[in-house]
């Protein structure tokens, strides 16, 4: 790995508020900056996903909401739908659900989810109708700008910027070298 490969800093500090997997006493944490209707960080799910199986109790992985509402007419709903479903203990369900169906993010189809991951129905589309975690959602992206991020997935390891190629076996080798 090159210093080319860092080239900025994750200027808020991961936190209680985050969403996160693995031990808080992990060698490495991986923060990722996604956005759950675009397509690259549809095919960088699957990646993290065995990244963390590799990496075990050595890594903390953590999610941030970068949706880019621009490009992705849904992102932001879906964001909205995984923190609702957060609210309620099912982040990292909803997280997946997402991403294994990023071709159904409407209205309909987010109901539909949060019902198949355990969400109480009618108190998700409550939250959802009142737009109760758009704050929580634009105060993730708003880290992420501060941080530098211009587009997703962006991913931060141990608080400096990765930009390298985001397949497992040039990840693990960048979170082997952090860990050291």
């Amino acid at each position: 790995m090159s210093d080319s490969d860092y080239e900025a800093d994750l200027t808020v500090p991961v936190s209680e508020h985050d969403h996160v997997q693995g031990p808080a006493d992990a060698p490495v944490i991986l923060v990722e900056y996604g956005d759950f209707q675009c397509p690259y960080c549809g095919a960088a799910y699957p990646v993290v996903k065995d990244v963390q199986r590799h990496m075990g109790d050595r890594l903390r992985f953590v999610f941030r909401n970068f949706p880019i509402s621009t490009s992705h007419p849904h992102a932001q709903g879906a964001a909205e739908a995984a923190e609702a479903a957060g609210a309620q203990g099912k982040f990292w369900e909803m997280h997946d659900m997402l991403y294994e169906h990023q071709a159904m993010l409407d209205q309909g189809h987010l109901q539909r989810m949060a019902q198949q991951v355990g969400v109480d129905g009618e108190r998700f589309k409550e939250d959802m109708a009142e737009r109760r975690y758009e704050k929580r959602v634009r105060d993730d992206f708003m880290s992420g700008v501060r941080s530098g991020v211009n587009g997703t997935p962006t991913f931060f390891i141990n608080g400096l910027r990765y930009d390298g190629r985001v397949d497992e076996a040039h990840l693990v080798t960048a979170l082997q070298q952090a860990a050291q």
